[in-house]
């Protein structure tokens, strides 16, 4: 987004976030940041501080400099939040900006939080009148004092199962369990990433995504993408991120002209459903019934090159700087 960002329109301050939670200035380089498998990228601690404009004052951006020396680098307009997982997505620092009063683009504290957590989203959802896959919600507690209940609720849901971690993004703590067997592990894995697990029926079709924007004319959806698994179990973090073997994704996807319209509308609809603020990706499964199950939606989707949220709106005309224009200029509107 550094290297796709319009600088004719935009001065950019990157601010970083290291793993301790310290907001640090950056540099102004998108090659910084390469997705390397063998090193993903990291914010170090520079020694830097940022300090954020206070409500009812100026809106001064300023760093703390290692030497102990404050500067300002100037009023800020909006923030764009490319972040993912706990506190990025989850609704956290939304509410913080909220607080400080300063814009942001994207989603809001509500749209995030329930978004963020599956189980929430799916009651959301099928509120609304949309399908998803069937399920059950297990605690870790749950788990130790009663296994057996647990195995007997997956059971009840068939095979093949996915068991993922409620709270969790990108894939990650993830299982595709094929066999009765394969259950506990895949509950193991996922536990260490959540105390909160669902188990989900999996849905047999065409797994298609498609991003919605929302922009000065309303919410409106891109043409729809497809994840083609060639010799992937399933979309997992490597295949999203690090542009791994054995998946394709095909922008725009091959269906009908109803299908196309079915599904824009059912992307829309959902984003709707959970009060869905700047942009989410909503990723849905076509059966072969022609019934569309929506799996979820992600409230800030990759960027990445390969990645289908900015993939599909460059399929649907929209380039990729224009997109971030979008964003930044729905932020600014509300």
């Amino acid at each position: 987004m550094l290297g796709a960002i319009d600088r004719d329109r935009y001065s950019v301050i990157p601010v970083g976030i290291t793993r301790e939670g310290a907001f640090v200035l950056e540099d102004d380089d998108p090659a910084k940041f390469p997705l390397d498998a063998a090193h993903l990228p990291e914010v170090a601690d520079n020694g830097t501080r940022i300090l954020w404009p206070e409500p009812g004052g100026d809106r001064t951006l300023r760093v703390v400099r290692s030497d102990g020396t404050t500067e300002g680098l100037g009023e800020i307009d909006i923030v764009l939040p490319i972040l993912h997982g706990p506190h990025g997505e989850d609704g956290t620092i939304q509410g913080y900006f909220d607080t400080l009063e300063v814009p942001y683009a994207g989603g809001g504290v509500l749209d995030s939080a329930l978004c963020m957590d599956k189980h929430f989203m799916k009651i959301a959802l099928q509120a609304a009148g949309l399908a998803v896959a069937p399920w059950v919600t297990v605690r870790a507690r749950q788990w130790a004092q009663d296994p057996e209940s647990v195995r007997r609720a997956a059971a009840d849901l068939g095979l093949p199962l996915f068991v993922k971690p409620a709270r969790a993004g990108s894939s990650v703590g993830v299982s595709k369990v094929e066999s009765p067997e394969e259950l506990d592990d895949a509950l193991a894995v996922a536990f260490a990433e959540d105390d909160k697990v669902l188990i989900e029926t999996g849905v047999s079709g065409r797994e298609i995504e498609v991003a919605v924007l929302e922009g000065s004319e309303g919410i409106r959806a891109s043409l729809p993408g497809e994840i083609v698994l060639t010799s992937r179990g399933f979309y997992d973090f490597e295949g999203k991120y690090l542009g791994g073997d054995g998946v394709d994704v095909v922008c725009p996807a091959e269906l009908s002209d109803g299908e196309i319209a079915a599904i824009q509308e059912a992307a829309v609809h959902a984003f709707e459903a959970v009060d869905g603020r700047g942009l989410a990706r909503v990723d849905m499964f076509l059966t072969t019934a022609g019934e569309l199950v929506v799996n979820e939606l992600n409230t800030m989707p990759g960027f990445t090159p390969i990645s289908m949220f900015p993939k599909c709106w460059v399929a649907s005309g929209l380039s990729y700087g224009d997109l971030i224009s979008e964003l930044i200029e729905a932020g600014l509107r509300r």
